[in-house]
């Protein structure tokens, strides 16, 4: 089964369009994080009609507490107008609606608008947003209508595979900036580079990830927080494709942190994965964790 490797598609090098700024080491994050479900039992259902709406029924328990959240999603999307609308509704009820624009106004232009409430609580949340991408750039921005108002804007420029990006907040009522985030990276067919000042430029990371061949991957990440400490986190991970259904991943990292996941495709539409997090320094002690996810599709 071939991983889902962000941002090293020939397509992207062709067009030149750059990733968003939240994608800038996507590919390590992914290799990190993904396919290893631990301390829950999930549950995910998709099923798309012959009109091409979208089902999507999500759960999950909580393995310590026994808590169980749910979510109910319908996505209609029409491709020839390029229109997109979902809605949802969750067990702590949550109802949320989405509209997404893209590339009905302009080429390369998407308009987004987000809204949620809470009927028990009154608590109401709306973001609008627009994103525009071409050769070598990437950029977005959305204002946050409830909170601040905010107004959040990112940018991403690249060439030949050098990236450079920045991200920024800033709040209209105290007309101060809130957040400020810089980000650079190369990336190549075979490998990509991310390094990172965020929180204010007060936590660094340095990431990679590399396609050794079509079996195997491997990243790394460090992170230091200067606010903390002279401590550097880091954690290398690395995932085998055992035949095109199934693939094994494993990290570790300075900590002790052992993680473990199988992924298994049981037949066409069903999709399992099991993983755990096991402390090495801790072996006796009842501080494992393990879980389980369930995909279904038709």
């Amino acid at each position: 089964m071939a991983a889902n490797v962000a941002f090293v598609d020939p397509r992207v090098f062709k067009f030149q369009v750059p990733p968003a700024f939240s994608d800038l080491g996507k590919s390590t994050n992914d290799l990190l994080a993904k396919d290893f479900p631990v301390g829950s039992a999930k549950l995910e259902v998709n099923t798309i009609t012959s009109n091409g709406i979208k089902f999507t029924v999500l759960g999950n328990k909580d393995n310590k507490t026994g808590a169980i959240a749910s979510e109910l999603k319908t996505k209609y999307t029409d491709k020839l107008r390029g229109v997109t609308f979902t809605e949802s509704w969750t067990t702590s009820n949550v109802l949320g609606a989405q509209l997404e624009l893209d590339n009905t106004l302009a080429r390369g232009l998407k308009l987004d608008f987000n809204a949620s409430l809470l009927p028990a609580k009154g608590t109401k949340n709306a973001k609008a947003g627009v994103e525009y991408k071409q050769d070598y750039l990437f950029t977005r921005s959305s204002i946050d209508l409830f909170k601040g108002p905010t107004l959040h804007t990112d940018a991403v420029v690249g060439n030949d595979g050098f990236l450079a990006g920045g991200e920024v907040a800033y709040d209209v009522s105290d007309a101060r900036v809130t957040k400020y985030n810089l980000a650079f990276g190369y990336l190549a067919p075979e490998y990509a580079v991310a390094l990172h000042a965020t929180n204010a430029l007060s936590t660094f990371s340095a990431a990679y990830f590399h396609r050794v061949n079509r079996d195997v991957e491997a990243g790394a990440k460090a992170t230091w927080i200067k606010s903390i400490d002279n401590t550097v986190h880091v954690e290398v991970g690395t995932k085998y494709t055992l035949d095109n259904a199934a693939f094994v991943k494993a990290k570790v990292d300075n900590r002790g942190q052992l993680g473990l996941g199988y992924t298994q495709i049981l037949r066409k539409g069903i999709k399992l994965s099991v993983g755990g997090l096991f402390d090495t320094t801790r072996f006796s002690e009842n501080v494992h964790k393990v879980g389980l996810a369930l995909t279904l599709e038709a």
